[in-house]
């Protein structure tokens, strides 16, 4: 088989979980290798309707080992939650892990979150308050406290009272804010301690012990490339790379064992929060696409911004993950559409740009240039044969990857995994 990474290709909200749920079948493992709750990954299977944020959208075949890798960070209350309610829709989850290396999220993650989006007011980042920022601030300034910690709670508690003497100092002395109790906390998560701890073991050997042996393991990201906080529209960016580089970080993999990359895209674009999105519709286009494609957050809820395929960001996104394949969803949007949009280039002060600026304050500014191609007018979501689909949204597909430079390999034309449209062998 094969190690697949699979990525958000736009500013995330692209439809991986459904892909994921797909291509699990075969799989021996799928691991999530990057950011935590803020991520929500929606899943339409006959278990019903899930919306994953820490647990591997493979987790609904028996076969599948999920682990949750030491790239993602993690919040013990959310992640019990969402094993709780797979539970009881008779998911079986004996067979998910934590990495001993993933950190945690403590209370004063999400307080100090919520703080500094306030402190910041008009100028917030639009973060989802999930206290994703200060988890991996703590990470690389080495305070962080990780899965494996709440294996010795004489070791968890130490590195707690450290870490809360600083975050104490900062909650009164810069926010004014009202101190955390040491003994609480404690107590609040050696509480979650006594049911994670059967689920923490070293993971990154079993995953290099998989892909050793040639079986199919499926790297899930979360995100989209465009949130990257280095290559994405910093500082409106998230705290983790979602990048297919960054899958091998997450998980303990060589760069040499992945095999093939996919690129999940919507058939148009979506962002959630602050930040540029030169295609952006504030129209009843847009409207209609949101309301038609139900484009609200999985995690917070809130209503997306829509707009037309972005192929300047798309094909930037292609090349800083180093695509093999695209995954096209939700395409049956367009459905009823006379005519379909696609960015080709910016016009930014008189120049026609073909590259997606590093600068937010050019791509700001920047208007997008259109091509415009006919819409069909026939539902595409009882459609399971690619030949089948309308010569329209065949010739939409077709130029998306002459602009993209990618094959596209699979395309969505439901919410359903049995509504995903098999174009190109993924395990050849």
């Amino acid at each position: 088989m094969a190690v697949i990474v699979i990525v958000g290709g736009q500013w995330g909200d692209e439809g991986k979980g459904k892909i994921i749920d797909l291509l699990a079948e075969k799989a021996k493992i799928v691991a999530r290798f990057s950011g935590g709750d803020n991520a929500g990954h929606t899943v339409l299977n006959p278990y019903g309707e899930f919306r994953l944020h820490l647990v591997p959208s493979g987790i609904f075949y028996p076969q599948v080992t999920c682990i949750i890798g030491n790239g993602v960070a993690i919040n013990p209350a959310v992640l019990l939650k969402e094993i709780d309610d797979l539970h009881n829709h008779g998911v079986n989850t004996s067979r998910l892990f934590i990495s001993d290396r993933a950190h945690l999220i403590m209370p004063y993650h999400t307080l100090l979150d919520r703080l500094e989006e306030e402190r910041r007011s008009k100028g917030a980042l639009g973060t989802t308050l999930r206290g994703i920022g200060p988890v991996f601030a703590d990470k690389v300034a080495r305070l962080g406290i990780r899965a494996g910690d709440l294996l010795d709670k004489d070791v968890f508690l130490s590195r707690l009272k450290s870490a809360l003497e600083l975050k104490n100092i900062i909650l009164t002395k810069v926010y004014q804010s009202s101190p955390l109790s040491l003994e609480e906390v404690y107590q609040q998560y050696c509480h979650y301690r006594e049911q994670l701890v059967p689920l923490i073991r070293e993971t990154s050997s079993i995953i290099r012990e998989a892909a050793t042996k040639g079986e199919l393991v499926l790297l899930e990201g979360a995100q989209g490339a465009l949130l990257d906080p280095d290559f994405g529209t910093y500082p409106y960016v998230t705290s983790s790379s979602p990048l297919a580089g960054a899958g091998c970080i997450g998980v303990g993999l060589s760069p040499r064992q992945i095999n093939r990359v996919v690129g999940i895209f919507k058939a148009y674009n979506t962002r959630v929060g602050a930040g540029p999105m030169p295609t952006e519709l504030k129209d009843e286009i847009g409207d209609l696409i949101r309301e038609k494609a139900r484009e609200y957050g999985a995690t917070t809820g809130r209503p997306r911004r829509c707009g037309w395929f972005d192929a300047v960001a798309g094909r930037f996104s292609v090349q800083i993950n180093g695509l093999s394949d695209i995954a096209l969803t939700h395409l049956d949007i367009y459905d009823g559409f006379p005519s379909i949009k696609i960015c080709t280039a910016y016009k930014f002060k008189g120049d026609v740009l073909t590259s997606f600026p590093s600068d937010i304050t050019i791509l700001e500014k920047c208007q997008p240039i259109y091509e415009e191609l006919d819409g069909w007018q026939e539902s595409i979501s009882g459609i399971r044969n690619f030949k089948k689909l309308p010569a329209e949204a065949r010739n939409y597909m077709s130029r998306l990857e002459d602009l993209l430079s990618c094959p596209i390999s699979l395309v969505a034309v439901g919410p359903d995994r049995r509504q995903i449209i098999l174009v190109k062998d993924l395990f050849s």
